[in-house]
């Protein structure tokens, strides 16, 4: 009987561009795909909650499609060490494959079972799927990872341009027998009590078909708007791709040739080049987080290790949270994030920047609050973009560089559409700090964290 192979999905919910399963199923031998929800191993950060909502519907999709071609998904619980190696021995599998993770608690969890399964004469083949650049390639002249965006992606569009996008397969062979598997709502993924996934139900279609169809229809549709517009909130002209990358329902070399064959014509070069310029912002966030595991705890500019963070004001943080700041942009966003698990990039930059340099309040709560409520935080993007607006990380703005909301407002959303939206009664509030005042105590703060050094 042959041996089947395993391939472990992991951020990487899609058949199409999957290295791993392509080198699966070109062994012409059964397949079995399985996910590990691990939240047990030291180092491993646990899903939010709107993470947990999206990765159950997108799980569910990934199943069917599987099924339909042949094959199965496995749903197993608990360390990756104890239940993958279990797993290949239940069902004797030869060979185990997957496309590589870069956090650092991901990376060591790899290494080992990489170790010990070829010990255990396992054929295990690791693949790059999810970055278009790996970090280990992109480095400066002195050998060193880049801190600054501008040249670390000129670097990128210097190496070998990305590959083109593996074709899905069309059929699986199946193994004889099936392995037990967890029923994925056993998982509890889903909000019950209460339930208050409504918003996203409203606004999202998790899973691989219904990313394909989004990538189309930006490119279609909206590509041609995408540098002009795409730093109004109202206007609708991003491409909504954040989740389905997060979750590898599209990979970014798809997108990338997609994107490049869509501006063939010349007509949408200058929207094509800022968007995959996006697309870099991205591989930045990930190699940093290579190169600085710590990311999402510790500041990657040690000097703001000597920030004066005042004591928190727990009312201060649950108005922000709750959207009911006085400030409406601010304010706009959050009722965003809270209804939809999303908000627009621009807003999010002037409420992170407004929590940590108005209210004053450490940019990991912030972080911590954007994980739980985000259907896109992943471990890099969402730390990373912190101590951006924070100014403590890399090609970060500098610290004095502080968003002025209600200026935000009239340039990008002039004419109110986007906090009538979400915050028609923000403006009837008394905004919780002055803004102006909040500067100056941003400013003071930041100061003496020079003198500290």
């Amino acid at each position: 009987m042959p041996s089947p192979s395993l391939v472990w999905f992991r951020d990487d919910l899609r058949l199409a561009d999957h290295p791993a399963l392509r080198a699966a199923a070109d062994r012409d031998e059964p397949v079995i795909g399985v996910y590990l929800l691990d939240e047990v191993s030291p180092g491993v950060r646990a899903l939010g909650g709107a993470a947990r909502w999206w990765l159950h519907h997108s799980l569910a999709s990934l199943r069917d499609r599987l099924t339909d071609r042949g094959s199965t998904l496995v749903l197993r619980r608990g360390a990756a060490s104890d239940v993958l190696p279990a797993l290949v021995a239940e069902t004797g599998a030869g060979a185990v494959f997957w496309n590589r993770r870069y956090g650092g608690a991901e990376r060591k969890i790899d290494a080992a079972l990489k170790a010990a399964l070829r010990e255990d004469g396992i054929e295990v083949r690791s693949f790059g799927a999810s970055l278009l650049f790996e970090p280990w390639t992109v480095r400066t002249g002195a050998g060193t990872p880049y801190s600054v965006f501008t040249p670390f992606w000129k670097a990128c569009l210097d190496v070998p341009a990305p590959r083109a996008p593996l074709p899905e397969p069309r059929a699986l062979a199946g193994p004889s027998t099936h392995p037990a598997s967890d029923a994925l709502e056993d998982w509890g993924l889903l909000p019950t009590d209460p339930d208050w996934a409504g918003g996203l139900r409203e606004r999202w279609e998790p899973g691989e078909p219904a990313a394909r169809a989004r990538l189309r229809e930006f490119l279609d549709d909206d590509l041609g708007d995408y540098d002009r517009a795409r730093d109004e909130p109202a206007a609708g002209a991003t491409s909504l791709l954040s989740p389905r990358l997060r979750w590898g329902e599209l990979s970014p070399h798809t997108v990338w040739s997609e994107t490049l064959e869509a501006a063939g014509t010349g007509r949408h070069a200058a929207s094509a080049h800022r968007f995959l310029s996006e697309l870099g912002w991205r591989e930045f966030a990930w190699h940093t987080l290579f190169h600085f595991p710590e990311l999402a705890t510790r500041n990657w500019r040690a000097a703001f290790d000597a920030f004066p963070w005042p004591r928190l004001q727990p009312s201060h943080l649950r108005a922000w949270q709750q959207g009911r700041t006085g400030v409406p942009m601010v304010d706009a966003g959050m009722r965003e994030l809270w209804r939809t698990g999303y908000m627009h990039n621009r807003v999010r930059m002037v409420t992170a920047s407004f929590l940590t340099k108005n209210l004053l309040i450490d940019w990991r709560r912030g972080e911590q609050w954007f994980w739980d409520t985000l259907v896109d935080a992943d471990a890099a993007n969402n730390p990373f973009n912190w101590q951006w607006a924070a100014g403590s990380g890399a090609d970060a703005a500098p610290y004095f560089r502080i968003f002025n909301p209600q200026r935000q407002a009239e340039r990008f959303d002039p004419h109110g559409e986007y906090v009538g939206r979400w915050a028609p009664d923000s403006a009837e509030r008394e905004p919780i700090v002055d803004l102006a005042d909040s500067r100056r105590a941003a400013l003071d703060a930041y100061d003496a964290m020079k003198r500290a050094r």
